[in-house]
């Protein structure tokens, strides 16, 4: 008798990872295609430590704060727009965020050399982990996501990030910094270099 499979859900979009010189670390996901619908979400470390994760609704906090780890969990309307020249405008309560988006990298270029239904597949995931521990310190793409759910990270392109600026809590971030150290949200951090990757998470879950 074989055992039930696992079940699936699969988020297509795109991680924006910056640092900032007042220390605050901020990673942005834009998913407009997921199993909640569309919605764009925020994990914030400050520079004391604190992670904090911005999301918008119940659902989605209970099932992000389920796969990483954070000290303090908002629900707040928060959106992610991205304009006509591909920059990034995130806002919501607690974090207003512009962002200008730069050229592909050579790691999107390549990227792009893969098929997208290769690239988001779990197997190829993890024929490229080992890679991308090298290539990118802190970055894995699959790990255990908690609670005997596994995850990966099918990344498809990757453009640089020129410029942000913005507030969190009414401070102001200063300006763009190498996201240093990485955040501490999970298995998987964003490059150390600020970037927007566009990617395919996949969650395995226990049958």
């Amino acid at each position: 008798m074989t055992g039930r499979s696992r079940s699936r859900s699969r988020f297509r979009g795109a991680i924006a990872g910056i640092g900032t010189t007042s220390g605050v670390r901020v990673v942005v996901g834009r998913w407009p295609d997921s199993p909640y619908g569309s919605f764009a979400d925020a994990m914030v470390e400050t520079a004391a430590g604190h992670r904090v994760l911005l999301a918008p609704s119940e659902e989605v906090a209970e099932f992000v704060a389920a796969t990483y780890t954070f000290d303090e969990v908002r629900i707040e309307d928060i959106g992610a727009e991205v304009g006509v020249g591909g920059d990034w405008q995130v806002r919501s309560p607690s974090l207003t965020l512009d962002l200008a988006v730069g050229g592909r990298t050579p790691l999107g270029r390549l990227l792009r050399l893969v098929p997208a239904r290769l690239a988001e597949a779990p197997a190829w995931c993890a024929v490229t982990d080992p890679v991308a521990r090298v290539v990118l310190r802190g970055v894995r793409t699959r790990g255990t996501a908690g609670g005997d759910r596994r995850e990966y990270y099918g990344a498809t392109d990757h453009h640089r990030l020129l410029a942000a600026t913005g507030r969190f809590d009414g401070a102001d971030l200063g300006t763009l910094a190498p996201v240093d150290p990485s955040p501490r949200f999970g298995f998987s951090s964003t490059p150390r270099r600020p970037s927007v990757t566009s990617v395919t998470t996949t969650v395995l879950a226990a049958p």
